[in-house]
């Protein structure tokens, strides 16, 4: 798994895009499962799959007619289509709700559904897209054991995220791309390398009565002495320490190291839901 990492606006949909066909480069070169994106376009789209940040479906159909038509879009056939269908609402835990109209599934539901459809094809490479963008934390765990199922079962995926913790847990190799270019690459631990050391997280002074409190976070070499030395001084001054830690950096720390500002999200203008859907992919391949 392959994760691509950075806020609203780095460029992160704007590759997929590209990568899925959706997208014709202005310049330069990709190939995905061999096949050139834009030379091999045709053939390319029945070696992959996409979820994109929203859930793609037609909320009047069933989860089962939302796959059934991405099937046929593929050209699997009636019967095929209908297999596939009921064998995907199996594996995502959907059997139950597979004959209810769409429009009544939880967020969580429906992003499984999307997700889905994109494995429709079975296929060996896979794109999403924030795919947990929106969902509460029980939905967003539930559909990382989905991802991690794919990943151990031989699908190679690109994930794009704004969330680092999601990058951390999920990804093997993290590409931290900023205002359209790749700024850093390598796994989660190489990259806090980077940046190094440890961090002390301080909250002093009494928060709820003094108007002075503070919570400081800062990075120090020789972790456990420092953090001792710390608060034996904090402790001669006189200073109120309410909490203290030691912990290793994590991406946000790397994001600001690297960028001089943290990984904050931006509220998008101009957005296509249907950029990088399953949909508009089977559509794309069906002509």
């Amino acid at each position: 798994m392959f994760g691509l990492l950075g806020p609203n606006g780095a460029g992160k949909t704007t590759t997929v895009r590209i990568l899925t066909t959706l997208l014709t480069p202005d310049a330069g070169k990709a190939t995905v499962a061999g096949f050139d994106v834009v030379k091999d376009a045709r053939p390319l789209r029945s070696h992959i799959g996409a979820s994109g940040q929203y859930s793609a479906v037609d909320e009047h159909l069933t989860g089962a007619e939302n796959l059934e038509m991405i099937g046929r879009l593929y050209h699997l056939g009636a019967r095929r289509s209908r297999q596939r269908a009921r064998e995907l609402l199996e594996r995502f835990d959907l059997a139950e709700a597979g004959d209810r109209p769409v429009k009544g599934y939880s967020g969580g539901m429906r992003r499984r559904i999307d997700l889905a459809g994109a494995l429709v094809v079975d296929p060996p490479v896979l794109f999403l897209d924030e795919p947990t963008t929106g969902l509460d934390p029980r939905a967003r765990a539930g559909l990382w054991d989905v991802i991690t199922e794919l990943v151990v079962g031989g699908t190679t995926l690109l994930l794009t995220t704004q969330y680092m913790e999601e990058a951390d847990q999920l990804a093997d190799q993290i590409a931290v791309v900023d205002h359209g270019r790749v700024i850093a690459r390598g796994t989660a631990d190489q990259l806090k390398d980077q940046i190094g050391g440890d961090r002390i997280e301080l909250a002093v002074g009494d928060i709820q009565t003094d108007a002075g409190a503070l919570q400081v976070t800062v990075p120090v070499t020789n972790g456990a002495a420092s953090l001792a030395d710390a608060l034996a001084r904090l402790s001669s001054a006189e200073v109120t320490v309410r909490d203290v830690g030691l912990r290793r950096p994590t991406l946000d720390d790397v994001f600001l190291g690297l960028t001089g500002h943290e990984a904050e999200t931006t509220t998008s203008q101009d957005v296509d839901i249907e950029d990088t859907d399953n949909t508009v992919l089977a559509k794309e391949y069906s002509r």
